[in-house]
């Protein structure tokens, strides 16, 4: 800055001497401004994963009560079906008790009879001889025994209406705690539905601002595969396919071995290089992970070291994952997975198709 000024100082200078200044202080200029609008991007951020959060919270209450109101919906309904129970039980007792009233007005009816004969049979024998007067006397006792029977059916009937009287009453309490449930019933099926339909507007906002981050992600997710393929270069044996960066196992490991060789190392350097670029400009409140994927070929290995290709794939994703983090990445940060032979870029039984599916991938995803 010392010459800038002195260069300033000097008359007769050139145009080239005047205008340097000047573009070192708009350079200043606009690297404040990328500075301001970092910080405001990350306050947004921070602040959306603050929504989120109380966002989840409401929706996990929520799913609660929809529990809460299942469980008292699953009571009432078994209270309801308890009551129709009930209720047909009592209704067949009074449709019982009908029948025994109209047997019973029908025996009083054939008991009247008898009598009105009786008494009749009585005064015809009154006026006959001694031998009528027997007849009289039995006809007597038939009277009273149906007089007496009348009044045991009278104390019936009259125990019967009683019965009846209670059953009606007992079917109207239950028509209104029926009337009632069901009026529970529906204003619980009516405040089930509006709290579904703020389920899934919660729902639906959440998968939004859910796809935004990973969209976020996606955009890291190219510049890093951007930059590395810019790092390591135009090579055949490193190669993006879809959403993963792919090595092959030649580049990186000897036959049989899961020891990253020197070769190896050197491209990892590389790619830890080009990830803490990358992380440093990734937000704090994106959980972001590089997935380690250990692929083998088909032929199977039965060594000490190495019982089955399982292992192998798994030894050398371990091996990239722990050799990163001794370059300064955050052991969170990874993830390492063997697949051995089950999932091949090529399904080929060739010595071509082997070398492809021997390989390591690389994922940059979210936990």
């Amino acid at each position: 800055m010392s010459l800038l000024r002195t260069g300033r100082r000097r008359p007769g200078g050139s145009g080239m001497d005047n205008s340097w200044p000047g573009f070192v202080d708009a350079l200043s200029t606009m690297l404040l401004v990328i500075i301001f609008l970092l910080s405001i991007f990350m306050l947004a951020q921070f602040f959306l994963g603050q929504a989120l959060s109380s966002k989840e919270d409401i929706l996990d209450k929520l799913r609660a009560e929809i529990f809460d109101l299942q469980d008292s919906l699953s009571i009432q309904e078994q209270i309801n079906n308890d009551l129709n129970i009930e209720f047909n039980r009592i209704s067949s007792n009074l449709t019982e008790a009908n029948i025994s009233k109209e047997d019973l007005a029908a025996r009083i009816l054939e008991l009247e009879s008898d009598l009105a004969d009786a008494q009749g049979q009585g005064n015809r024998v009154k006026r006959s001889s001694n031998e009528q007067v027997k007849i009289i006397r039995d006809l007597e006792k038939r009277y009273r025994e149906s007089t007496a029977t009348l009044a045991r059916e009278k104390e019936l009937t009259l125990a019967a209406n009683r019965r009846v009287d209670l059953l009606n009453h007992q079917l109207t309490t239950l028509r209104k705690q029926l009337s009632v449930l069901n009026a529970a019933l529906e204003a619980s099926e009516k405040r089930d539905k509006e709290q579904r339909v703020s389920i899934e507007n919660l729902s639906q906002r959440l998968n939004a601002a859910l796809a935004s981050k990973v969209q976020e992600l996606s955009q890291f997710r190219s510049e890093f595969f951007g930059r590395l393929k810019k790092v390591l270069g135009n090579r055949s044996d490193i190669r993006i396919h879809g959403d993963r960066f792919v090595f092959q196992s030649e580049v990186l490991f000897t036959s049989g071995s899961a020891v990253l060789g020197s070769k190896g190392q050197n491209e990892m350097r590389k790619l830890a290089s080009a990830l803490r670029e990358i992380s440093a400009t990734i937000p704090k409140n994106i959980d972001w992970v590089l997935r380690v994927d250990g692929h083998t070929d088909n032929l199977p290995i039965r060594t000490k070291q190495f019982p089955s290709n399982w292992d192998l794939s798994t030894a050398r994703a371990l091996s990239v994952v722990k050799f990163l983090i001794s370059e300064g990445i955050p052991a969170k940060r990874f993830a390492a997975t063997g697949f051995g032979q089950f999932h091949p870029l090529d399904k080929a039984n060739t010595a071509e198709a082997r070398k492809r599916n021997r390989r390591i991938e690389m994922r940059l995803t979210q936990r």
